[in-house]
């Protein structure tokens, strides 16, 4: 009586590392379940990733407050020794300071980037500048300060007894009405190279309701 013949396996094979064998039906449960792992990964960090950036926000916004809330009683202090605008003299801490984070700033309570000469405390920092026409990056001498107040009185000095070469430099700043002008008046006595000076103070006064403390 002849054999049946055994019927051969439709299905194909896919090999393995060495002789192992496994049907495709297994790898492609294998391949989904990698799949579906992958996706769900990146769906969770998509889920965490607003709310760390929010975490962050919320972190800066409060560090930015407490930055005017530090120094906003000084800066009126000043003003009625001095004459200078608080909104001002608290933009120009922002602006140079960086909200009181650099390191000219935390290292020698510097929030104006006031330069020194040799008679005084110093320390030598690379500072950017605009010189005809684009920024450039010099070394400078910059004053240290014992204390932040010794920072912002040196400010409020330098508007009312001026450079040696001009005592009268910083006039028109305090005999401006309002801060818009006073930062105009900046701009045109050449306390800063930046072309956009007064437009970016006249934006953080703006934005944080600086005048308020006027």
């Amino acid at each position: 009586m002849p054999l049946k013949k055994q019927k051969k396996n439709t299905y194909k094979t896919v090999k393995r590392k060495g002789n192992e064998k496994i049907k495709p039906s297994h790898f492609l449960v294998t391949l989904f379940i990698f799949v579906f792992i992958f996706l769900g990964t990146l769906y969770f960090l998509a889920q965490e990733t607003p709310e760390i950036k929010v975490y962050q926000d919320k972190q800066e916004e409060e560090d930015q407050h407490h930055f005017i809330v530090q120094i906003v009683d000084y800066a009126k202090v000043l003003q009625e020794e001095y004459g200078v605008l608080p909104s001002i003299s608290i933009a120009q801490a922002i602006l140079e300071s960086d909200w009181g984070t650099s390191e000219l700033s935390v290292k020698n309570n510097n929030f104006y980037g006031i330069k020194g000469d040799s008679a005084e405390p110093t320390v030598t920092m690379t500072t950017r500048e605009f010189v005809d026409g684009e920024w450039i990056e010099v070394n400078a001498e910059f004053r240290k300060y014992t204390t932040w107040q010794e920072s912002m009185e040196d400010h409020s000095k330098l508007f009312t007894k001026g450079t040696t070469w001009n005592t009268d430099q910083y006039a028109k700043v305090l005999a401006s009405k309002d801060y818009k002008e006073a930062a105009y008046a900046l701009q045109k006595s050449g306390y800063a190279t930046d072309p956009d000076y007064p437009n970016k103070l006249i934006r953080l006064i703006e934005q944080y309701d600086l005048n308020q403390y006027d």
